[in-house]
């Protein structure tokens, strides 16, 4: 029970919890409303608007800095991490997800009649406006988080 309880006392995992569930139900809406048709499979998948990756990261390194310092081994941590993982979205994962649609589309010109489950995930990275809007989306969870925990 003692683990419990610090796991839910724990701000910045609180935060980056919030974070990521926050840019999920966006991404929901954002792809219910651009594409007429409500997905709940979009409440755990990868890609869209915003970067729950990004949104996550951000408000992990932000927490950490409000609540350790800025000047703390683990802010830098945080940091580094944040910036790698917001990098390698815009990069390695989104050129995934590009090479995918191309396969997929190939597949389905050779082949005309293939499966739904043995196509590949398109939603894999993506675009620098995504990160930048998780990256936002992040750092006020973070401070929203932080600044309504420090007046309890």
């Amino acid at each position: 029970m003692y683990i419990i309880n610090q796991l839910l006392a724990n701000k910045i995992l609180i935060t980056g919890g919030i974070a990521w569930l926050s840019a999920q139900i966006l991404k929901t809406l954002i792809y219910a409303i651009v594409n007429h048709t409500l997905d709940f499979r979009r409440l755990f998948g990868d890609g869209g608007m915003p970067s729950a990756h990004s949104a996550t990261v951000t408000s992990i390194a932000i927490s950490c800095g409000l609540v350790c310092g800025f000047d703390s081994p683990l802010f830098a941590l945080a940091l580094i991490f944040a910036f790698i993982v917001m990098h390698d979205a815009m990069g390695v994962r989104l050129e995934t997800g590009k090479q995918a649609k191309v396969l997929n589309d190939l597949i389905q010109m050779l082949y005309d009649n293939t499966p739904p489950e043995e196509k590949l995930k398109e939603f894999v990275g993506h675009t620098p406006l995504q990160v930048i809007s998780g990256f936002v989306l992040g750092l006020v969870v973070s401070c929203v988080v932080n600044f309504y925990s420090a007046g309890l």
